[in-house]
């Protein structure tokens, strides 16, 4: 085996396949291998680990080839006193994301290992964790909880349809593709256990960039709690993502879009239009889009409102939800089909987004942002008058408006500040609508 014979100093007996989630023997030698060399395990074995070498005592680190050749070159490395000439890399620039390549030409189980590897910490230690069985099998086993249904949800995200790659930064990709995902859950009022990931991206993009994306990625898993179980990559010129996401509600507390009612208030969470307004910012700014401008965060980083519709299911509030990535106008039209019933909306009640001066110079008008723009994740529900007097204006920050009531007539109407009504068409986002928005 590589780690008793290359490295005899190491220590004996290791029981390879216990407790590790039935890895592959080769995959469990190259993280222990790994891990006796204190770096990251981005790559399969040591040799594959490319860089400028320079002295540095402490940070991350790999061998020099023999004879002073590249870092491709052969390995023999026979005792522990051949660790001290490790060496590190150098500052990384992450100027030309775009134009990425790779470390060296991967092949797919390198890179399910680093897909793996950067979802290890992310396991929830101390949790009634439901999967049972993750990466590193043919399929993963999900330990559904008593007394619950489950939620299954699916969603793409593409390069040229959803973002782009030239003015996204990866780190949001990674992040929107599952946040976006999880707001469905959230309309259903459930909890999030698991997603699975399916990524299919070009041989260029194996090096930052990937890094970046799992990052991002990351962080949402973590912050929203759902855990990655498993999934399948390929390679293809452009960037195709699809995210599955499994997630629990209490037995015949999920709340529908069929449930909504004549002469129930309409409800929305936050404001309307600031995802539409930052992919504007973001289209009209040159080179890749700024992650800490306000104006831009909503349509890089939203937030699903999973806490919200839990709370909505858990208090029996809401009759019907949906969410709102789509925009307002036409999930609205989603939600009354289901239900067999119309709406009413008030347009001067409608929560928009703040558009600074310079965007107002350009012709953006707030309502119709807010009535068409899609990305926003914001929750649209359904309070029967009679429970609304109880709901509060806010909910951890966010607000709480009422916009309208539902109606029995079957069209949507938006009344106007003058009292007169017109009909409600839905312009929002159609994949398969051959005009732009």
């Amino acid at each position: 085996m590589y780690l008793r014979t290359k490295h005899p100093w190491a220590r004996r007996n290791l029981r390879l396949n216990q407790n590790l989630n039935r890895e592959p023997w080769f995959a469990t030698i190259d993280i222990l291998n790994t891990v006796e060399f204190r770096v990251n395990p981005v790559f399969s074995t040591l040799k594959d680990r490319p860089c400028q070498p320079v002295p540095c005592p402490t940070v991350q680190v790999l061998g020099l080839a023999d004879g002073g050749g590249t870092a491709f070159g052969s390995w023999a490395v026979t005792d522990e006193c051949a660790i001290r000439q490790l060496y590190c890399r150098l500052p990384v620039d992450w100027s030309s994301l775009t134009t990425s390549v790779p470390r060296k030409a991967q092949d797919e189980d390198s890179i399910l290992r680093r897909i793996a590897d950067s979802f290890r910490s992310s396991s929830g230690h101390g949790l009634a964790k439901p999967i049972a069985l993750g990466i590193g099998d043919d399929a993963a086993l999900l330990r559904p909880k008593p007394g619950h249904e489950l939620i299954l949800t699916c969603d793409w995200f593409l390069e040229g349809t959803h973002f782009l790659r030239e003015k996204h930064p990866p780190d949001s990709v990674g992040w929107k593709c599952l946040a976006r995902a999880l707001s469905d859950v959230a309309a259903m009022g459930g909890i999030p256990r698991c997603f699975l990931l399916s990524l299919a991206f070009p041989e260029t993009l194996t090096g930052r960039w990937l890094d970046l994306f799992l990052g991002g990625l990351r962080r949402a898993s973590r912050k929203f709690r759902c855990f990655l179980a498993g999934g399948d990559t390929t390679r293809r010129n452009d960037i195709l993502i699809n995210i599955n996401v499994v997630g629990e509600v209490r037995t015949s507390h999920a709340i529908l879009r069929s449930g909504a009612r004549p002469g129930d208030i309409l409800y929305v969470s936050g404001r309307l239009g600031e995802a539409e307004l930052g992919l504007h910012v973001l289209r009209h700014n040159k080179g890749m889009a700024s992650t800490k401008t306000t104006l831009t965060r909503k349509h890089l980083y939203p937030e699903p409102r999973l806490a919200l519709g839990q709370w909505l299911a858990q208090k029996g509030f809401s009759t019907a939800m949906v969410d709102l990535s789509d925009g307002l106008s036409t999930d609205l039209s989603r939600l009354c089909a289901a239900s067999a019933v119309s709406a009413l909306l008030d347009r001067s009640k409608i929560p928009r987004a703040k558009i600074p001066d310079f965007a107002l110079r350009r012709g953006y008008d707030r309502l119709q942002l807010a009535l068409h723009g899609g990305d926003d994740y914001e929750l649209l529900f359904t309070v029967p008058s009679r429970k609304a007097r109880f709901l509060p204006q806010t909910f951890q920050g966010v607000s709480l408006t009422a916009i309208g009531k539902i109606t029995r007539k079957r069209e949507l109407l938006l009344l106007d500040e003058n009292g007169r009504s017109k009909q409600l068409v839905p312009r929002g986002w159609d994949p398969f609508r051959k005009a732009p928005r």
